[in-house]
């Protein structure tokens, strides 16, 4: 008799109970004291670092990342710098184009040619290279909690990334920003709830050592908070990649109430929801092992990292681990892939490590495919990573995976042992996923 099929709602209610994000054990000086969102030097450096900046009234870049988390966290900074007096017409922003980053030659150049003295990157990632800009007179400062021990040749640095629960940019800029003035734990609290449910997504308890937000959500609903994190993500994710629009909106509302009237950002909003729809119905393949799930799409859209989130809840065996969807279609002649663990995967220990796992994967190239997949490949966090490579390059990486290769069972033991084909590692089937309650 055929066990009836569950839909995705039932099946995630009886998924096991996980931890709060908050519930990480953090790591301790040698006085017992509690490390965290950053190393205490690092923290003190940077608000001397602000307080610089907003006393010598010269022209300060802020460089944020695109997304909820790093778009909050710029606004923060913006923020409260002019509370510190730096007049609004020493602050300009940078936001990158589609597909770059900081540290290509074009954004440097462009970076440079706005002629800053202080430049603040935030949420771009962090890898080893040549100073941010090509002018040994501006000082700059990278605050991130991407996983990196490599930063741009003579930047400061403030990294969330070793001091466990890891923060946001936004949350680690919020705890940074509100020691410099006295109105920005109010005035900026919901943009720190933006970025970090932006992030962390938006069942995320608060706990300590993250701030008390009572007071935030007693004003702003968590409803109102996750609306404006689809809002403030949706404009990047379009075709236009209109970042700039998000920005503004930010930076020009005075409460999230002001940032869900905003009729563009409505618009992306929709836009990418048909958008991602249209996308996710594409089915999985596995490696041969099963513990890689590869979706492929082809989407003028950055709807790969939402896809990936969406079925990372959803798919279930005891082999999978990591769930990838990888976008043909984002870049000409490039694969954006986003990866995320599988909840059926969460808790499992040792624990999962995308990037670990991928370069594992990577590693077993007997060839110049590592150095071939390029500094792109595997970056972000080991809970959520991805990347940039060459179509060429993603594919060997799939014949390396064994992409949709039937796995080898071996029935019972010793010299007779007869090796048997699976059908599928996974136990739920496509029309399960899709089937309505």
């Amino acid at each position: 008799m055929k066990r009836k099929a569950e839909s995705p709602e039932l099946s995630s209610k009886k998924a096991p109970k996980l931890d709060d994000y908050c519930n990480t054990q953090p790591n301790r000086d040698d006085h017992g004291n509690i490390v965290w969102p950053a190393q205490a030097r690092q923290i003190v450096a940077a608000q001397e670092f602000l307080r610089e900046c907003a006393s010598s009234q010269k022209p300060t870049l802020i460089v944020p990342d695109k997304d909820a988390d790093g778009l909050s966290a710029g606004v923060i900074v913006h923020r409260t710098l002019m509370k510190m007096g730096l007049d609004s017409k020493y602050l300009d922003v940078h936001l990158v184009q589609k597909g770059s980053n900081i540290h290509e030659d074009n954004e440097r150049k462009a970076m440079q040619e706005k002629k800053p003295s202080y430049v603040i990157v935030l949420d771009q990632g962090s890898r080893g290279g040549p100073p941010v800009i090509d002018n040994p007179d501006v000082r700059s400062i990278i605050i991130d909690h991407h996983l990196s021990d490599e930063f741009p040749k003579d930047a400061q640095v403030v990294s969330a990334c070793h001091c466990p629960p890891v923060a946001t940019t936004s949350l680690l800029i919020y705890e940074i920003c509100k020691e410099l003035d006295p109105d920005i734990a109010s005035e900026c609290g919901y943009l720190c709830a933006i970025g970090t449910h932006g992030d962390l997504g938006n069942t995320l308890k608060w706990l300590p050592p993250f701030p008390d937000m009572a007071e935030t959500f007693k004003r702003h609903t968590k409803k109102l908070i996750n609306d404006c994190v689809s809002f403030i993500n949706a404009p990047r994710r379009t075709g236009t990649y209109d970042v700039i629009t998000a920005w503004t909106a930010l930076l020009e509302a005075k409460d999230p109430k002001q940032i869900m009237n905003n009729r563009r950002l409505a618009e992306a909003r929709e836009e990418i929801n048909i958008e991602v729809e249209k996308q996710t119905h594409t089915p999985p393949k596995f490696s041969k092992d099963g513990k890689i799930a590869v979706l492929k799409i082809n989407s003028k859209a950055q709807v790969h990292p939402v896809i990936a989130t969406r079925w990372a809840s959803h798919l279930k065996s005891k082999a999978l681990e990591i769930v990838m969807v990888a976008n043909y279609g984002y870049l000409p002649g490039k694969v954006n892939f986003s990866c995320r663990i599988a909840r059926c995967a969460r808790g499992r220990d040792p624990p999962i490590n995308i990037i670990e796992s991928l370069k594992a994967v990577a590693d077993l190239d007997t060839t110049d495919l590592v150095q071939r997949l390029g500094e792109s490949f595997a970056r972000g966090h080991k809970e959520a990573s991805g990347g940039i490579v060459n179509t060429a390059e993603f594919e060997e990486l799939c014949g390396l995976m064994k992409v949709g290769e039937k796995p080898d069972k071996v029935e019972g033991e010793g010299v007779g042992a007869k090796k048997k084909v699976e059908t599928s590692p996974q136990k739920n089937t496509l029309n399960n996923y899709f089937k309505k309650s």
